[in-house]
């Protein structure tokens, strides 16, 4: 019988020791009867619902009113309300580029040195998230001021534990191993990945996925900030070398189903597909943790399909880097009930209640949680991909100005894989930079 790795994750949870004393224990805050905290953000049905049930453990033990308000037009709203002077007590950014540019107008509160201090001691990868919520203020001084709460993992790669037990594949634990497996895959005869750039007016942003991953794999996290500024030039030979990485893959037609011709024509939803057919059109796909909602239906986690984390090099000693994005919360109108809430997030029970519920997706780098509260043994294995990080950075295209990120990259990644060489590719992408500098 085979041992999945859910299994081994969750043997390891029932040895795993807790690094909180807040485990398992339940908030008490203080009387905070007669006091509103308003709270607006971009979360929609069902994830406004899942956040009231944490809004609602709060209000219990404090007795404060808490207001939520979502909106799909979240972004242009939290800028003229603060504009305006009438900002809610908290905002929740989807991406820190917003949120930094709402500091950068005065409209965001610092949470102070006692809560950096508390998210480099209790989040894995610590530093990386107190870089992510710092951003400068008015003046030009650099301020901590986002708190992040609910994250995703993009740094995956999916597979079917029956085609590797088949055939006598392991999962690979580095970089090396990863290249190797892909060797060795090709030479059995089957075609190691399933890869789609298509998606749309956006086709070609699941190649900047690819391209982020690498960047983190193969230079110090200091390299990839800036490449995603821009103070590294992005036709600069490290960006190139990380290119045509992807492009041994991408551009290899014995590495990816329909060969290198289909990967910029293959919609990314249907590219994953290829694991389950008989007999399998590929044997991995590197995509992020929402992908499963794109496979076959009727498909079970664990046994039809499973996850591991795309490995980074053994012989670079960067570590264990995680790509992915995230929710941040920051205070916009500042007062002691808005703190309080603040604190609230920080214990492991603001995280439990949206872990236990089936299927939400939440997931954080609290080391303070006790992973045995998600719901599925899925998410258990993608937060503990998250709290092994050594290194966090959030997507880069999404940090880039949009005529970038969501522009001339999507479209170069298409070009690449089309056939033009990185060397060009690059450079055109950095002429792009320049006309907006």
């Amino acid at each position: 019988m085979r041992i999945t790795r859910f299994f081994l994750i969750v043997l390891s949870i029932i040895i795993l020791p807790f690094t909180s004393a807040f485990a398992g224990g339940h908030y008490s805050g203080p009387d905070l009867s007669g006091q509103k905290i308003t709270i607006s953000g971009p979360w929609l049905a069902p994830q406004d619902d899942q956040f009231r049930k944490v809004i609602k453990a709060f209000t219990d033990a404090t007795g404060a009113v808490v207001e939520y308000g979502g909106s799909d037009s979240f972004e242009q709203q939290i800028t003229i309300d603060v504009k305006a002077g009438s900002p809610p007590n908290l905002a929740i950014f989807p991406q820190p580029g917003l949120a930094a540019n709402i500091a950068a107008i005065g409209g965001l509160t610092p949470l102070g040195a006692d809560t950096q201090k508390w998210v480099l001691d209790n989040y894995a990868a610590g530093q990386s998230w107190i870089d992510l919520g710092t951003y400068p203020d008015k003046s030009g001084k650099d301020q901590f001021y986002g708190f992040f709460y609910r994250v995703n993992v993009k740094s995956l790669v999916w597979y079917s534990p029956d085609n590797f037990e088949d055939n006598g594949y392991e999962v690979p634990n580095t970089m090396e191993e990863l290249i190797a497996l892909t060797e060795k895959m090709a030479k059995d005869g089957n075609t190691p990945w399933c890869i789609g750039l298509g998606s749309g007016d956006a086709t070609g942003w699941p190649g900047t996925d690819w391209m982020e991953d690498i960047m983190l794999r193969t230079h110090a996290p200091s390299v990839y900030d800036a490449w995603v500024t821009n103070e590294m030039p992005f036709n600069d030979p490290k960006v190139i070398e990380a290119m045509d990485f992807f492009g041994s893959f991408a551009r290899n037609d014995a590495y990816v189903d329909g060969g290198a011709a289909a990967v910029a024509t293959t919609d990314f939803r249907d590219s994953p597909k290829g694991l389950f057919t008989s007999p399998p059109k590929c044997m991995m796909h590197r995509q992020a943790s929402f992908i499963p909602a794109f496979f076959p239906e009727g498909v079970k986690a664990g046994e039809d399909y499973d996850f591991f984390y795309f490995p980074a090099y053994s012989t670079k000693k960067l570590g264990n880097p995680v790509l992915g994005g995230g929710t941040l919360f920051a205070i916009t109108n500042d007062s002691p009930a808005t703190r309080e809430f603040i604190n609230y997030l920080k214990h492991p029970q603001s995280n439990h209640i949206w872990m236990e519920i089936e299927g939400s997706g939440f997931l954080n780098p609290h080391k303070g949680i006790d992973l045995a509260k998600h719901s599925s043994d899925t998410f258990r294995g993608l937060n503990q991909i998250l709290l092994n990080a050594t290194t966090f950075r959030f997507d880069g295209s999404d940090l880039m100005p949009g005529p970038i990120g969501a522009g001339s990259f999507w479209t170069g990644m298409v070009d690449y894989t089309g056939g033009k060489s990185a060397k060009d590719v690059t450079a055109e992408i950095q002429k792009s930079w320049d006309a907006i500098k």
